[in-house]
């Protein structure tokens, strides 16, 4: 378990980190999510041991990460922002040195660097300096030097950064097939990566907790939750369709996206009214090109809970 005990971290008088208090289970792959400057970046190197707390306290599987900072460091895997930073060194040899810094051994050393050339597609990269590689291949070699010594603690900061949509794929698939028996902690703009891949997500802003929750239960709390999305065949009935849709008794109001057509019916509150406006369209004759119901927008909660600041 990680366990933070009302974290702090100042800098004369700016507070990047505002008392934070919460732990992570194994099982759990927890989104930090934030405005730019919210402290998400500073929380992660506080629990990584790379940078200590102005007050408070974290334990990583019950070691301490001042007291007992050796012992806590070997639980965890760390991949920081722009790693990693040996930039005249090949990725194969980078690689082994983290195996030699990790002490692995023997065949225990030879499997794992070999899992990790695998899993993340570098073998065709080993021998080029990382300083040569994209943006997207150092980033994966970044990864590989964080889960080389199979670490029970994963602190990702932006994982998926600079990878194309199917490298973005692979590493996601990968993070959700580690987090059956680790601890995984994802800071991230992304919003669709903590629904991809997220059990969990605190948002913050000015260094302080603002939600805790499952990615599905912040989605509740979205406007959009169990709202329908419509498009028509037809857009010039979109007028009276709205009309229409709008005198149902589960609906409380309509808005349309001018530039897409699109018609987004919003329910009462507690019901989900799309067998509803199925129902009246199929009694109408209207044409659907696009008809479905919304679990909630994940960009719209945090933009409310946060006050409208950019992730």
């Amino acid at each position: 378990m990680i366990d933070c005990q009302e974290l702090s971290k100042q800098y004369g008088s700016l507070v990047a980190v505002n008392n934070l208090t919460f732990q992570v289970q194994p099982g759990e792959v927890l989104g930090f999510l934030g405005p730019n400057g919210a402290g998400k970046t500073t929380t992660m190197r506080i629990i990584a041991g790379f940078l200590p707390p102005t007050s408070g306290k974290a334990t990583v599987c019950g070691f301490d990460i001042e007291t007992q900072a050796t012992k806590a460091k070997k639980m965890i895997g760390y991949l920081p922002e722009g790693a990693p930073s040996y930039p005249e060194m090949t990725a194969k040899s980078f690689l082994e040195f983290i195996a030699d810094s990790r002490n692995l051994k023997g065949s225990e050393r030879l499997h794992r660097l070999d899992e990790v050339y695998e899993l993340l597609h570098l073998k065709h990269v080993l021998n080029q300096k990382i300083d040569t590689l994209s943006k997207g291949y150092t980033r994966r070699v970044g990864l590989a030097q964080a889960i080389l010594h199979d670490p029970k603690v994963l602190i990702l900061d932006e994982p998926t950064d600079g990878l194309d949509p199917n490298q973005k794929y692979e590493v996601r698939k990968l993070i959700n097939k580690m987090s059956e028996n680790k601890i995984i902690i994802i800071s991230t703009h992304l919003l669709e990566e903590v629904d991809a891949v997220c059990n969990r997500a605190i948002i913050i802003s000015d260094g302080q907790i603002l939600a805790d929750d499952t990615p599905k239960n912040l989605e509740a709390k979205s406007k959009f939750h169990n709202a329908v999305s419509i498009k028509l065949s037809e857009p010039s009935q979109l007028n009276a369709v709205r009309e229409a849709i709008n005198s149902l008794p589960e609906i409380i109001s309509t808005e349309v996206d001018e530039h897409s057509n699109q018609l987004i019916a919003f329910p009462d509150s507690g019901k989900i009214p799309l067998q509803a406006i199925t129902e009246l369209g199929a009694t109408k004759g209207w044409e659907f090109s696009e008809l479905h119901l919304e679990s909630g927008r994940l960009d719209e909660v945090f933009r409310t809970i946060t006050g409208g600041a950019a992730a």
